[in-house]
């Protein structure tokens, strides 16, 4: 063990090496993926998880992690859930893990950064396997928007709303994508475009069964809004994709954010949300030495920040950012790429990035 160890710190010194040949490399301290799955992910306030709180969508998520990976709860040493709308999520994180099996010796902690507090996740959990701190460890993105949506309850103090960055932290979502249509002149034609594809993308993907073995089925109630009656149901589809949505069907839909812009609308913004994610994540020696499947190597990450009235465009920083960081060229190292696509706008803006470099 302690030779597999020093080979390992030795290969990383050792130069030579650089970009795709270099992270391919496998090591016995690699952070590697054993184990990523989800709920479906479904309609806010009216879709198959409305009537679900967020603990039970978390504690059923940590549950199957077990159940499908057979891993004894005792090696897990830590939990960090992702989440955005829920204040108390800490509190969630460790009641819901202690529920599902996991030991009273494995912490739980949340951290939110928006939209991307479920990557925030599993980049606090592989931080700490590199670093020596832990060894496995879970990772959990989890989102109730039908219980409450992620809104300043009050204005910030006046001394911070002279500085325009920090006032402009107040602006809603819609507002900021609607910026970033008009700051990258992304019309409103390009936006209906890239949304239809993406749709179709969806709908070809969910009939494909290509989602099938990351999702697993969750057993729930679900309350019939007219009679108030309580139905037992089992969700094993995503509820987002919109079957046989083109350009011409989005170019009718009105704008939803009409004081700020005429750009964004129902048809080529994100719906409101409510599901989880988790990956299981250990050491690579540990995966051998406990017979656990390896998906994938965590390679690394990386923050960029921007404008807050622009902050959809954060993709389009942060990409070159890491690519840069291990010697990656996007053309010729990147097979697949997948990127939030919270509005149209933002999304558009980070493929025009992504296609500017192919």
């Amino acid at each position: 063990m302690a030779s597999e160890r020093l080979s390992s710190i030795l290969s990383h010194l050792t130069p030579g090496k650089s970009g795709l040949s270099a992270i391919t490399q496998k090591n016995p301290d690699d952070v590697v993926i054993t184990l990523a799955i989800r709920t479906p992910l479904t309609k806010g306030f009216k879709g198959g998880l409305k009537d679900t709180p967020l603990d039970f969508i978390v504690y059923t998520l940590l549950k199957q992690v077990l159940d499908k990976s057979r891993i004894d709860p005792q090696l897990i040493e830590d939990v960090c859930l992702g989440n955005v709308s829920n204040g108390k999520a800490a509190y969630i994180a460790r009641a819901a893990s202690l529920a599902a099996g996991y030991p009273t010796t494995a912490g739980a902690s949340s951290v939110n950064r928006f939209c991307s507090s479920g990557l925030k996740a599993v980049q606090d959990v592989a931080n700490q396997i590199m670093s020596g701190s832990i060894d496995i460890g879970v990772a959990i993105g989890a989102e109730s928007m039908s219980e409450g949506g992620d809104r300043l309850e009050k204005p910030f103090h006046d001394e911070i709303l002279k500085d325009p960055n920090a006032a402009d932290c107040q602006q809603p979502m819609g507002q900021t994508s609607e910026n970033v249509g008009k700051d990258f002149e992304i019309s409103r034609e390009a936006q209906d475009r890239f949304a239809a594809e993406s749709y179709q993308r969806a709908e070809r993907a969910q009939k494909a069964g290509w989602f099938d073995d990351e999702i697993v089925p969750f057993k729930t109630k679900v309350k019939d809004p007219k009679t108030g009656e309580l139905k037992e149901v089992t969700l094993t589809k995503d509820e987002g994709p919109r079957y046989g949505t083109t350009f011409e069907s989005l170019n009718k839909i009105r704008p939803a954010f009409p004081q700020y812009g005429d750009r964004s609308t129902g048809g080529n913004s994100s719906q409101v949300t409510d599901g989880a994610a988790a990956v299981l994540l250990m050491r690579r020696s540990r995966a051998h030495s406990l017979n656990q499947p390896i998906l994938a190597k965590y390679v690394g990450s990386t923050i960029a920040g921007v404008a807050p009235r622009i902050m959809g465009i954060g993709p389009s920083l942060a990409i070159p950012k890491l690519l840069s960081k291990y010697n990656l060229n996007l053309q010729n190292d990147i097979d697949i790429i997948e990127l939030n696509e919270a509005f149209a706008s933002m999304g558009g803006m980070a493929g025009l990035f992504v296609n500017e470099q192919l």
